[in-house]
């Protein structure tokens, strides 16, 4: 059980830093917030000082952002939790590699759950993996995708999966080596990550790898037969659409 988790804020406005430092105390306890700092720089020193577990970190700041900071460690061995005002470049990354973030100005909920899902992981290792991927995608090398599991977390290859199907409030992808994963998070959630990798949402319940398209069979919505043999119908609302995206342009 985890008695305190030794944190480090950096933000490089004051009163930012200092609101998150009163909620981290009132609502999240077990935090232990041991220095703050304004930069990169700070953050830096402080990191090599204390040996954190845990950094909130502000992804936009002068002189240097967050993603500045992670290239200038040699070893990420703390969690993270990014702290942003939305940028739009930063956050399909972020949810491609299944690093926590939470918006300003800052709420409570979201705060406590971030903190809650950093103590599930707090004794795993794997965060430099999960930056690894981070930074991949913030450079445009959209390969892999990283999975949270009940027990951690997978890092697979994008190419390697074959389609993901809608189970209530959770998705589960399907891979070219047979393997299954049940994830806790919604097939829309999914289908907006990876609708600029080659998918397509041929169900509300289907999401589908373009590349293992084998054949597609006529009919009122239709049916598409993967490569490995599965066969998958194609909701009526989505066949223009996927047809579209198969063929480069209009087919009936």
């Amino acid at each position: 059980m985890i008695n305190k988790i030794i944190t480090i804020l950096v933000d490089d406005e004051k009163d930012s830093r200092e609101s998150l430092q009163n909620y981290l105390g009132k609502y999240c306890p077990e935090v232990e917030v041991v220095d703050t700092c304004a930069n990169i720089q700070e953050a830096r020193l402080a990191i090599k000082q204390h040996q954190p577990q845990l950094v909130f970190l502000d992804i936009e700041m002068p002189y240097g952002n967050a993603f500045d900071l992670l290239d200038q460690l040699e070893e990420v061995n703390f969690e993270i939790v990014f702290v942003t005002a939305f940028s739009q470049y930063a956050i399909p990354a972020l949810n491609l590699s299944a690093t926590y973030y939470i918006l300003k100005p800052v709420d409570i909920d979201e705060l406590i759950a971030a903190v809650n899902k950093v103590k599930e992981q707090i004794e795993e290792q794997g965060q430099t993996e999960r930056v690894a991927v981070l930074k991949e995608h913030l450079k445009g090398k959209h390969h892999r995708l990283v999975l949270p599991l009940i027990d951690g977390f997978e890092v697979i290859e994008i190419e390697n999966i074959l389609y993901c199907e809608a189970a209530d409030n959770f998705t589960c992808f399907y891979l070219q080596s047979g393997q299954k994963h049940l994830i806790c998070r919604n097939l829309k959630f999914y289908d907006t990550l990876l609708s600029e990798q080659g998918f397509c949402r041929i169900h509300r319940s289907t999401l589908i790898n373009m590349t293992y398209v084998q054949r597609y069979i006529k009919g009122k919505g239709g049916t598409v037969i993967l490569k490995s043999g599965q066969e998958l119908a194609v909701a009526q609302s989505k066949k223009q659409h996927f047809l579209e995206q198969m063929m480069g342009g209009n087919y009936s």
